[in-house]
């Protein structure tokens, strides 16, 4: 067990948690999930991240006794180690380090009404997390990010994601022009409080890319194609505005309940 709060493992997982963890998950590769959930994911799914190591502490050791780790490098820990390596405040007592898979953009399989989340420079960990668990809920395919969006590895959104990120690849940093050229024949829409069409009056009829913006400039200065739909939600209160994962939601589930009416 370790015990010294200067053991390279605690360095290691405080590295890729701490405010410099943006660079060191980018050179290694690696990311921290924290939590049985994220233990129950890791364990089941065959594409998503894989778990470099699990560090347990004895209260950790006791929540997994259900599960088969016997594949898995364990590491265990005291509470008071398991307390540095943790981004949360009341910690579970299970750490895992994962390797961040290595996805490519050209080899995702389109099928029919297929759909893509395409994310223009958000910056909110919770709403990104949010934003991949609905989506993951309403069946889309893939989330794209574009060049200065939050990271998508990083604790914050792989604690919102509650899971959802092991069942979803993810595109970071690709430009609206480098995906139009990898996927081609997509259509797109965006969701604006200009929009000329209510999403309730939208329809899949291709495979589809929904772009969002940023929390508060929107889509701003992004150049959409021309024939880029433009949606909006029908609000029949007082609000200026929604929650921008809560924005995302209405939206997929209006499509994914237009497709199953479809078919």
């Amino acid at each position: 067990m370790i015990e010294s709060l200067h053991s390279p493992h605690v360095g290691r997982v405080k590295a890729l948690i701490g405010s410099r963890g943006v660079k060191e998950r980018s050179e290694s590769g690696m990311f921290v999930a924290e939590g049985i959930q994220a233990l129950r994911e890791a364990l089941t799914c065959q594409q998503g991240p894989a778990i470099e190591t699990l560090y347990l502490s004895p209260s950790g050791a006791q929540r997994i006794s259900d599960l088969d780790v016997t594949e898995v490098n364990v590491v265990e820990v005291s509470d008071e180690v398991m307390q540095a390596m943790t981004a949360t405040v009341t910690p579970q007592g299970i750490v895992m380090v994962c390797s961040i898979p290595n996805f490519k953009l050209s080899e995702i399989a389109i099928i029919p009404e297929s759909f893509f989340i395409y994310l223009d420079r958000i910056q909110d960990p919770g709403n990104a997390g949010t934003i991949l668990r609905s989506a993951d809920a309403f069946g889309a395919r893939a989330i794209i990010t574009s060049p200065q969006s939050v990271d998508m590895y990083s604790p914050k959104v792989v604690r919102s994601t509650a899971g959802s990120l092991w069942h979803l690849p993810i595109f970071e940093r690709i430009s609206l022009e480098q995906l139009q050229t990898t996927i081609p024949n997509l259509g797109f829409a965006t969701l604006s409080a200009d929009g000329k069409k209510s999403i309730r009056q939208f329809a899949i009829d291709e495979n589809m890319v929904l772009i969002f913006g940023n929390e508060a400039r929107g889509l701003a200065d992004l150049e959409v194609p021309a024939s880029t739909q433009a949606l909006a939600i029908p609000m029949a209160g007082n609000a200026e505005s929604l929650n921008l994962s809560a924005a995302v939601s209405i939206v997929l589930y209006e499509l994914t309940a237009k497709i199953a009416d479809d078919k």
